[in-house]
């Protein structure tokens, strides 16, 4: 008998937790759950939401449906709560590394976003509690960032709430929240040169720095952004020493801009003499142009020169030696060997291009 009541009480306790198991269903009101993510610059950014739906309750949405302000909802310990910024649990945006919303900084994390609606001006509120249920337990204390921004309005209207990317920059985008017939947009802007260049020192440490390349990128991505130069100068030092770099031309020219661009030109001229044996027949070219484009007409010869004496006889070598010579004003010699190119020409634009260059040099003009 004991041991009867034992097993119906056991089995009267299990079917009790059982019962208190939440399943999974739809959410309430048919309100749909959603997440959108974007990477801007090197940020990743996560917004998770649930959509609220129109419903056939246009022109009813803003400051009635979404009220005006901060209101007192009835329950939680908050008597002046924004709107949860969607529906059901609270909107959370996150971010990988700290950004800035309309121009103010904001860290790195996991967040509670919150809308104080007004049709002039909204305040959106970045809170450090993105646990809650809404906007019920609200606390200003929990505030990370308030800003203020202008709501804009749509012509066509947005029958469920989305939250969308837009404007995208290289470090920059704009999100907005649309639904129905208004949208609230705010900035997001990431530190590009600091995350990037943190990026780096991470990888460089991993086993991407054992191969010249890495260093190579992270050096010649500085000088692309005219950043961090004395760093990238060691950096060139890896990959030009390192893994196979001491017989890169990309290596070497990469470690001349590094200089170039801290005004070292002699120790830059000296590393492009280390770079032009490993140089390929369009690789050395290029660096004659480049040479053409800053005026250096004197060594730009002497890398055409160079490179026709290893490889003569192509069209690339020949047009070289086409615009070194009509640098120097020696118009005569620059004509002979564009007629040499002209029969090499690989397809009719360059033999077009050739044929106008022909027609500058006997009327005695530079082609360059």
């Amino acid at each position: 008998m004991k041991y009867l009541l034992f097993s119906l009480f056991s089995m009267m306790l299990t079917n009790m937790a059982i019962s208190q198991i939440p399943l999974t269903t739809v959410p309430s009101g048919g309100n749909k759950k959603a997440a959108v993510s974007e990477r801007v610059g090197l940020t990743d950014i996560t917004i998770q939401y649930d959509r609220p739906g129109v419903k056939g309750r246009e022109g009813k949405i803003w400051g009635q449906l979404v009220h005006t302000g901060y209101t007192d909802q009835g329950f939680g310990n908050t008597k002046a709560a924004p709107w949860r910024a969607g529906a059901n649990e609270n909107t959370v945006f996150e971010f990988s590394t700290d950004v800035k919303i309309e121009g103010q900084n904001l860290s790195a994390g996991r967040y509670g976003f919150f809308i104080a609606y007004g049709p002039e001006e909204s305040t959106l509120i970045f809170s450090k509690n993105a646990s809650s249920w809404g906007s019920y337990y609200y606390n200003p204390a929990e505030d990370a960032l308030r800003v203020k921004v202008k709501p804009k309005p749509l012509q066509e209207s947005v029958e469920w709430l989305k939250y969308e990317f837009s404007n995208q920059g290289p470090n920059s985008a704009v999100v907005s929240l649309q639904w129905e017939k208004l949208a609230i947009p705010f900035s997001i802007e990431t530190d590009l040169i600091k995350e990037q260049i943190a990026s780096f020192h991470r990888e460089l440490r991993t086993e991407k720095g054992f191969i010249w390349q890495s260093w190579d990128q992270a050096a010649a991505w500085c000088v692309q952004n005219n950043v961090n130069l004395e760093e990238a100068l060691l950096w060139t030092d890896s990959s030009t020493h390192n893994f196979g770099g001491d017989h890169s031309f990309t290596a070497w020219s990469t470690r001349a801009q590094v200089l170039n661009k801290l005004g070292r030109n002699a120790e830059a001229a000296a590393a492009m003499k280390q770079a032009l044996p490993f140089g390929t027949m369009n690789e050395v070219h290029q660096y004659g142009r480049q040479l053409l484009n800053l005026k250096y007409y004197k060594e730009a010869f002497e890398v055409f020169k160079g490179n026709y004496d290893k490889y003569p006889g192509q069209y690339t070598t020949l047009m070289g030696m086409t615009r070194g010579y009509s640098a120097l004003g020696d118009f005569k010699n620059a004509l002979k060997f564009a007629n040499m190119a002209l029969p090499l020409a690989p397809d009719k634009n360059n033999k077009n291009s050739v044929l106008t260059i022909i027609d500058k040099l006997k009327t005695g003009k530079d082609v360059n």
